[in-house]
């Protein structure tokens, strides 16, 4: 007989897409502990240098100064100002202390912008492939994520944000379109020029702008544009970024949100009942972030831009692999679909067999919604290089075996 804990289940709940790297984080303890199997992971996208040294000593005197009890909801005034600060040198953007509202990582905030605004039926627009939270937390509230998919421009010039494809999904049920810039999993950097276009589709069809931003350092041989940039960007946009990629935080759970003020105190009710308040020592610790010397994150960002560089080279040597140059995040993309062809297999069966017959963590490009990453795969370059070698010599064997294996 069935009980209430499982006939009363919202249906949504059952139909939501969780985040596949944790399920191949999974998949690859087990194959570590039960097999002995050293497998080398590209499917994790957070940063593998721990949190530099100065912001982990502003937490311990956090918790010296026994600063361990609720915070306001909205975040303290001095990460706030800190926050208002960076955003304001960075992008002349304006930001007011209580225009922000500090969350439990930029997920959190992601949550609370969606939910702001999406409600049954309302429609989102989703350049696809892209990250799971935008859809499904739609999808959870009662919208519907209208899918707009990157185009692929081939190796050369990789993927395209195709602005008019996004005004002809408009409809009289459109509120919001998301940006995530650069773009997670693609690696792509949306140039000045799209930006422009969109920011005029959200004034002419008065639809705003959720842009998350949580990879902005992450940017190689490009200058990066914010959203922020735009001087009437308070009427338009709801930004998202946080500390977990650019300061190697992704465990303090730290992000933020930034609206217009009148949004920003009716938002903090909504926050006040899900999560009362942000961690207070990790608030802390972000403070020290912003406020402290930024040469050990240059020196990671640069680091990182090494390793793309090592992982375009080394996989452009893998037999029917058609690799773009991503200009920002950590990833890249590769269209594998020439090799899927002369075998058998799905994306998502491709990239089980390199993890169970190389010990190779990647993700298959229909993990992401709408399965718009059919033929691709994603790997993030959070590894050393000597990793990243070694990974991707492993994938270069077992494509040339299954390929010769195929004539």
């Amino acid at each position: 007989m069935a009980t209430p804990t499982t006939n009363l289940l919202k249906p949504i709940i059952d139909e939501l897409l969780g985040e596949a790297a944790f399920l191949y984080i999974a998949k690859a303890r087990k194959l570590r502990e039960e097999k002995g199997v050293d497998v080398i992971s590209f499917g994790v996208g957070q940063p593998d240098i721990p949190t530099f040294d100065y912001i982990v000593e502003a937490a311990i005197e956090a918790l010296r100064d026994r600063f361990t009890g609720y915070t306001e909801t909205a975040g303290i005034p001095e990460l706030r100002r800190a926050i208002a600060d960076y955003l304001n040198e960075r992008y002349n953007a304006g930001v007011e202390e209580d225009e922000i509202i500090v969350t439990t990582g930029a997920k959190t905030a992601i949550f609370l912008a969606i939910a702001s605004y999406i409600g049954i039926g309302d429609e989102i627009i989703v350049p696809e492939p892209s990250y799971p939270a935008y859809p499904e937390v739609a999808r959870a509230l009662g919208g519907r994520p209208v899918y707009v998919k990157l185009s692929w421009k081939g190796q050369d010039k990789g993927f395209y944000l195709d602005i008019e494809k996004i005004e002809q999904a408009i409809t009289d049920r459109t509120k919001m379109i998301v940006i995530n810039n650069p773009h997670n999993p693609t690696g792509t950097l949306f140039d000045k020029n799209q930006l422009d276009e969109l920011m005029d589709i959200a004034r002419r069809k008065r639809i705003l702008v959720l842009s998350d931003e949580i990879y902005d350092n992450f940017v190689y041989g490009s200058k990066f544009h914010s959203v922020l940039e735009y001087p009437d960007w308070k009427d338009y946009v709801l930004y998202v970024n946080g500390f977990s990629k650019t300061y190697s935080m992704t465990g303090w759970r730290l992000g933020y949100l930034v609206v217009r003020r009148e949004i920003a105190e009716k938002l903090k009710r909504l926050a006040v009942n899900i999560y009362s308040c942000p961690p207070s020592i990790s608030q802390k610790a972000g403070a020290a972030a912003l406020r402290g010397p930024q040469t050990d994150r240059d020196r990671m960002i640069g680091e990182f831009e090494r390793r793309r560089d090592v992982i375009i080279e080394e996989l452009r040597k893998v037999p029917g692999f058609e690799v773009a140059i991503p200009k920002g995040a950590f990833y890249v993309f590769p269209r594998v679909a020439k090799v899927l062809e002369k075998t058998n297999m799905t994306t998502e069966q491709f990239a089980d067999h390199l993890l169970y017959s190389r010990g190779v963590v990647v993700l298959p490009g229909t993990v992401f919604p709408d399965k718009a990453g059919e033929g691709y795969l994603r790997l993030s370059y959070a590894v050393s290089v000597d990793r990243i070698k070694e990974g991707v010599a492993r994938i270069k064997e077992e494509v040339e075996e299954i390929l010769s294996k195929s004539k």
